[in-house]
């Protein structure tokens, strides 16, 4: 059996993953802010998970996958540097793996059809 250009090789229809480079980038960068938290190297961590917040939410919201939006938008207001939340100890820590989970689960998840032409926008 042939691939079409509606589906891949094995018969399944083909889906592109617009989110996972920054949710796994932003997975990432949270990882490494564990060990950043009490720094002043924080301040950058806190700039890059906000921005990549924003991104995947952006391609939820091309997906129209609007579930993950309230969820990326309170991370990205969580680590919004400009004008911070006083967060601090165990809680901070705990917020840092459950917005990890958030981050590497809407990679994975938000996807939309290889030939949506309102994604590809």
């Amino acid at each position: 059996m042939a691939a079409t250009p509606d589906r891949d090789r094995y018969g399944r229809k083909a889906t592109r993953r617009i989110a996972l480079a920054p949710g796994i980038l932003a997975g990432i960068a949270l990882l490494v802010g564990v060990a950043l938290i009490e720094s002043e190297g924080f301040i950058v961590i806190r700039y890059v998970v906000s921005i990549l917040a924003l991104i995947v939410a952006f391609f939820a919201f091309q997906a129209r996958h609007w579930w993950w939006i309230p969820l990326l938008i309170a991370i990205a207001v969580g680590w919004n540097p400009v004008f911070p939340i006083p967060f601090d100890g165990p809680l901070w820590v705990a917020a840092q793996y459950l917005a990890i989970i958030v981050f590497v689960l809407a990679a994975a998840f938000v996807k939309v059809d290889a030939n949506d032409q309102d994604a590809r926008r």
